[in-house]
């Protein structure tokens, strides 16, 4: 235990690794402890409107809004049956490798079981694949972008 004169020594290491663990994830904060003592670190989080698309095909999210302070975000198609959401934190990919064509583009029809994008989480490449066969009507994620838990990224009809 320390006097309450002196000062708590910092582990520049640990909270590098865990400034490093933000960057990797996309995640935009993360707290450590172990016994009495916690360590939190955070970023500002970039609005999803300084992102733009990589590839015109896919379309960036539109028609969405979103309130004060996070709020939810708002769109008849969020209650639709053949939307896909992530399921987890990430960094969106639309295609296999740079330069190769996109999984899907609106317009395609998926069969079950058909990669619909990658989700990049601690430098491992999870594929979102189609729960059903359908139309892709709607693409809300473009390349690149970072998704949330939970947010919308297709509908597949």
């Amino acid at each position: 235990m320390t006097e309450p004169s002196e000062k708590p020594k910092v582990d520049a290491e640990a909270v590098r690794a865990l400034a490093d663990l933000l960057h990797e994830t996309g995640l935009t904060e993360i707290e450590y402890g172990n016994g009495d003592w916690r360590v939190r670190v955070a970023k500002t989080a970039i609005p999803a409107a300084a992102y733009t698309p990589t590839s015109p095909a896919s379309p960036a999210v539109s028609g969405l809004a979103e309130g004060p302070a996070g709020a939810a975000l708002t769109d008849p198609d969020l209650d639709h049956p053949g939307l896909i959401a992530s399921p987890m934190v990430g960094v969106i990919y639309m295609s296999a490798e740079p330069g190769q064509p996109e999984f899907v583009k609106v317009g395609d029809t998926v069969s079950t079981g058909d990669t619909l994008v990658l989700i990049e989480a601690m430098k491992v490449f999870n594929p979102i694949k189609a729960q059903h066969p359908g139309t892709v009507t709607r693409i809300f994620v473009s390349a690149g972008m970072p998704v949330e838990y939970g947010e919308p990224l297709i509908i597949v009809e």
